[in-house]
């Protein structure tokens, strides 16, 4: 990987139990900003997917993106893959990373792993943005047509895969990204592996968001931006992305400096559609700090 890519340099942390976590990040000139910025993926997604945004905010803070584990470079992790684990990941990155403070920026699942990690951590939080995330007070995700539908995309992207044809669903995504970093995700996101890891992952869905709305993360009075999406993703329908909607309103709601903004030219791939309503809501973010 050589030093001109776009996601900057290569770096590696180790988890709490001596996994290694792939990482990439990059810096303005000044080689930072009032906060160091990192990207959480959704569940199948790997750094890659934030290569129009990253390098964007990186004008203004280092920016960082990584794997987690079993997604582009971080090797698998053998134990269950639950909410709770994947947070904890998270927080041995932002060890890894320094003292901070931090702003987390989460995409659709992400958005929990985010809020998870700074409720363990709040002091070196200075802020969170919320890529059209899920959020447990959607009752929708409840519904048990929701695992099924789960199960069934499981299923075929793991035939997908093995036939090394799941990339070609991706295409539109990928070609909008730069060259190295399409050339990474082609490579990287869409093995057998990774939709193994994918299914790791929804197996405890329905139990983490049980749980967050039994006992929803606290993080204290810190900015945080939710953005829904205004499109509908292929296959959803019109009451499944009001209801969405209305969950977001919601969760804005909770928090004293919350925020809600509407990427009004996406579906949920905000970003690699709209990449940019998510660059200006994490600068305003660190324009407060």
């Amino acid at each position: 990987m050589g030093q001109n890519h776009c996601q900057g340099t290569a770096g590696s942390a180790t988890t709490r139990d001596g996994r290694e976590l792939f990482y990439m990040e990059c810096a303005g000139p000044d080689g930072g900003g009032p906060a160091t910025v990192v990207f959480e993926s959704g569940l199948a997604a790997s750094r890659s997917y934030w290569a129009l945004v990253q390098p964007a905010v990186a004008r203004s803070a280092r920016a960082v993106v990584y794997d987690r584990s079993g997604l582009g470079r971080s090797a698998p992790d053998p134990e269950r893959r639950d909410l709770a684990r994947l947070a904890d990941d998270l927080g041995d990155l932002l060890d890894h990373l320094g003292p901070g403070p931090f702003v987390l920026v989460g995409h659709s699942w992400g958005g929990l792993i985010a809020r998870r990690a700074a409720a363990a951590r709040p002091e070196r939080i200075a802020g969170l943005v919320l890529v059209d995330p899920t959020d447990e007070a959607c009752d929708l995700l409840f519904d048990r047509s929701v695992r099924r539908l789960e199960k069934v995309r499981y299923r075929a992207a793991l035939v997908l895969a093995k036939l090394r044809l799941f990339g070609f669903l991706y295409r539109a995504m990928t070609d909008k990204l730069p060259l190295d970093a399409a050339a990474d995700m082609r490579a990287e996101a869409f093995t057998v592996q990774v939709v193994r890891t994918m299914g790791a992952q929804q197996a405890t869905v329905e139990a983490d968001l049980t749980a967050l709305r039994d006992d929803p993360p606290r993080i204290g009075d810190i900015p945080v931006t939710v953005i829904s999406s205004t499109q509908r993703t292929p296959g959803m329908s019109a009451t499944a992305l009001e209801a969405i909607t209305a969950a977001h309103v919601h969760r804005a709601q909770q928090f004293p400096r919350g925020r809600h903004v509407h990427a009004r030219r996406s579906d949920h791939d905000v970003p690699t559609n709209e990449p940019a309503v998510i660059i200006d809501e994490v600068e305003r973010v660190l324009r407060s700090l």
